[in-house]
């Protein structure tokens, strides 16, 4: 019994070193979303993301993700690509963001983003760590939280949503865009 005891508490200890810890609560509903810049991917052609500039054209809808090409990070990619014409049609634009290098997002962007929405490059989890939406690894290295934000034009957070399970995000920021849009009517 002893030896079982001992086996789970050793188990439980090990697993402590694999799985990342979430460092902060994403910010909330209300807040002034930050500004930045990254190197970004749309259909595989990179270019400079800025969302000051992606605000004039509408909301936007800013999904973090820890890393591409892992089962979550794909299934959240191909639901935000499926649900990326309704987004459109609502006035509202898709981006993802993960710490990864630019040539693996730009893959990414091609072939699970199915060339639907950009999907940015954030070196070090800078960007995610001003959105308070960075785990880190026992090693130290940061990586992108899954957490998602649906932010109006104003920069004004409408919607943030954090959930390591990927089904639900699209749901959430649709309904968020949805309110919004019903409001400007």
């Amino acid at each position: 019994m002893l030896t079982k005891l001992a086996l789970v508490a050793g188990l439980s200890l090990s697993l402590t070193h694999v799985v990342p810890t979430v460092a902060n609560a994403a910010l909330q509903q209300g807040a002034k979303a930050p500004d930045f810049t990254l190197k970004a991917a749309l259909g595989g052609k990179p270019f400079s993301l800025s969302l000051r500039q992606m605000l004039k054209k509408g909301p936007v809808v800013l999904y973090f993700f820890p890393a591409a090409f892992t089962p979550g990070c794909t299934m959240e990619a191909h639901l935000f690509a499926e649900a990326s014409d309704d987004f459109n049609k609502l006035g509202a634009r898709v981006v993802g963001v993960t710490a990864g290098n630019i040539e693996r997002v730009a893959e990414f962007s091609k072939s699970e983003c199915r060339d639907k929405f950009a999907v940015a490059s954030d070196p070090g989890a800078a960007v995610a760590a001003r959105y308070d939406a960075v785990m880190q690894r026992p090693d130290g290295t940061r990586l992108s939280n899954r957490t998602s934000f649906v932010i109006a034009p104003d920069g004004t957070i409408l919607l943030s949503y954090t959930d390591s399970k990927p089904q639900a995000h699209v749901e959430k920021t649709m309904a968020a865009v949805r309110a919004w849009k019903a409001k400007r009517r």
